[in-house]
Order: structure tokens, then sequence, then C-alpha cells
């Protein structure tokens, strides 16, 4: 059995290391380096789940009391059914009333209130059910309180969760059944204690690695969702959360945005004499340039077609100009004949245009784009006029 678990768990750990990036490995461990995209899908995927399972427990819970009144007498059934009704009520809120917002915070919260509800239970009943000494099918039933702290912790592994997050989410149900089994109740011998402990901690860690498993995956299909296959820039969509995300930050904080639109000078003639192939070839060089380039923070979009987004979050216009002299000094690549490759670029910053949303800043940068292509190209337009004059060769 140990074997097949370890092969398990190699062949899991190989698929998982082929799907991700080194950088990501990281995004395994702990979430305070997650990107914002990954963190809001994320959020999204915790807080639907969420929500099914609450809603499932919610319906489901009840069910039991028939069963507790067949084997337990009045009044203890009476006090089971109640707080099986108040721990679906709990289940029934929390379906209902829970942010969908894509906030990890709020999806914290739901993790957090999704298994208090059943370790609250288990703290509760347990040490009024435990000390019965039952026969035939009343055993049984009593044993599933016992096995309640097993699928609360279970449950862990269908969440996209770090290995930090999982040890900090299984610690309140190890803890739940101490108080319930120990402190409240002392009615089983300390072996079955040690052993009950084990699996636990067993099923714990199996969880932990699943909800790894998922989040891993996650991370690849984020990334596939995300990045431009061709160019590895963002994508329009995703561009456009970001640039989103990025408005609202530097609106609540007072702090200038300048975009850049970036368009390749003579695209299509590149496809049209060398290929398409040519053409992608092209498109990979300028935005690796871009890439290697642009400073720590900034964000490359892939508008569409030849066209790029350079997002400089907190910068204003002259740090984005002196920022574009150096791109377009190391160059963008050559053309397939060997000529530069070079690009007609309009700049805009949120404060000094006045712009009160980013779909604004964008279509200002793009007309000024326009002008750079009607006065010349491979230049840069900052102001309704005004010009960047092209850089002397260093």
């Amino acid at each position: 059995m140990w074997q097949r678990l370890g092969s398990t768990f190699l062949h899991w750990l190989q698929n998982l290391l082929h799907e991700l990036q080194y950088g990501e490995l990281v995004w395994l461990l702990s979430p305070t380096q997650h990107m914002t995209l990954l963190a809001n899908r994320r959020a999204a995927m915790i807080i639907s789940r969420v929500r099914l399972w609450a809603t499932l427990f919610a319906i489901l819970t009840p069910l039991w009391i028939v069963v507790d009144l067949l084997v337990f007498k009045w009044p203890m059934w009476g006090i089971l059914a109640g707080s099986r009704l108040l721990a679906s009520l709990a289940f029934a809120v929390l379906a209902l009333t829970i942010k969908r917002d894509g906030h990890m915070r709020h999806a914290y919260l739901a993790l957090v209130l999704l298994f208090a509800i059943p370790t609250a239970f288990f703290i509760f009943t347990y040490p009024m059910v435990a000390p019965f000494r039952l026969q035939g099918i009343a055993s049984s039933v009593a044993l599933g309180y016992t096995f309640l702290p097993f699928l609360v912790l279970a449950g862990l592994g269908i969440f996209p969760l770090t290995m930090l997050e999982g040890v900090v989410f299984s610690l309140p149900a190890l803890v739940g059944t101490w108080m319930a089994t120990v402190w409240l109740c002392d009615c089983a011998d300390q072996y079955n204690l040690l052993g009950m402990y084990w699996l636990l901690i067993l099923i714990a860690g199996v969880a932990t690695i699943s909800g790894m498993s998922q989040l891993g995956f996650t991370i690849a299909l984020v990334r596939q969702a995300v990045r431009d296959v061709l160019t590895n820039a963002f994508t329009r969509a995703s561009g456009a959360e970001l640039l989103d995300i990025q408005y609202i930050l530097a609106v609540r904080n007072g702090a200038p945005l300048t975009v850049a639109f970036v368009d390749l000078d003579n695209f299509k003639q590149i496809n049209d004499q060398h290929g398409h192939e040519a053409g992608d070839q092209a498109l990979r060089q300028a935005s690796e340039q871009i890439r290697a380039h642009a400073r720590m923070g900034d964000m490359l979009v892939r508008w569409g077609g030849e066209e790029f987004l350079l997002v400089f979050p907190n910068t204003d216009i002259a740090s984005a100009r002196l920022a574009l002299d150096r791109l377009r000094q190391a160059g963008l690549g050559l053309r397939p004949n060997g000529e530069p490759l070079t690009a007609s670029i309009g700049l805009a910053e949120r404060l000094m245009d006045g712009q009160e949303d980013w779909q604004g800043l964008i279509a200002l940068a793009d007309r000024r784009m326009y002008e750079a292509k009607r006065t010349g190209k491979d230049r840069v337009v900052y102001t309704g006029e005004g010009l960047m004059a092209r850089p002397q060769p260093a």
C-alpha cells in the first residue's frame, strides 16, 4: 500500500513540475507572492465551492434527525436535533450571504466559517454521544459523530490551497477534536486517541497535498488564460483586468498611472513579403525586448495584432519617457531584411491628461500613437502636439 501511495505521489509531483514554471513552484508553499489575477481566480473558485458545500450541508444535515430519533431517547435526540437545525441554518446563511467579489479575504472568511460550523457541532455533540455504550445499528450511528473531524479535514482537499494554508486550516479541526475527546469528554482510552490523531494528521497531509495539486493546475490554467501564447505578454482580457485594478489603486492613492500604446511600424509588409512565420518572429522579438528593458512592475499587454500596451504603474509622464528612451535605444529587434524593427508610440498619463477611467487613458494613448504614425513613425507622442524626437544611436 505504501509503495502505491509513494508511486502516486511521485507521479503527481512529476506532472506538477511539468506544468509549472520554476518561479511558480514558490506559489504552492505560500500565498504571499501570488499575483493579483491568480488570487482573484482562486478566491472565486474557493467561494464558489464553499457556497456549493454549504448548500449541500444545509440540506443534508437535518435529514439525520430521523436517525437520531430512532436511536436516542428524549431529551437526547431533541438536543441533537436542535443542534443539527442550528448547524443547517448556519450553513444556509453562509451560502446565501457570502460575498462573491473575488477577494481572498472573503474566501478565507468563507473557509473559516465552512469548517467552523461542523467543528463546533462536533465539540458540542460528541461529549454527549460518546459515553453511551450502544449496540448494533445504534453503535454505527454514534460512530458517525466520531468520524466528523475526518470529513472536515478531507474536505480541505477540494480547495486550491497552498501548503501553509492547508496547515493553518487543519489546525482548528485537530484542536477541536482534542477539546471534544479529552478536555470535555475524556471517554476514550489513550491508545484509541493516539490512533485517531495519527489518522487525522495523515488525512490532513493528504488533503493538503490534494489542495496543492489543485492549486498547481489552477496556476497553469491561469497562466495559459492570462498570457498570450506567441509573445508571453498579457492577453487583452487579462490586461483589461490588470488596468482596472491599477487604475483603482492609482485613484485611491492619488498616484500617477501612465500607458504607452505601441504599434510596430510597417508590420503588414513583413507578413506580405516574408510570411506569417517571420511576422510571428518579429512579434516575439519585440515582446522579448520590451520585457527585457521594462522596469520591475511594468506590465506588457498584447492589445491586438502588432499592438501592445506598456503599463507604467505609479509613474509620471517624464519617467515613462525616460523608460521608453532606453527601450528604443536598445531596439525592438530586426526585421527579416536586417533593418531595425521600430514602433510608433502614444503616451498618456492619468493625472496630467485628466482621464477619469482607464478606457479613456488608452483611447488617448491610441490617438497619440496614430499621430506618431502620421508624422513619420518611429517616435513617441506624449502631448496633443508635442513630439519626442527620435534618439540618435549611442
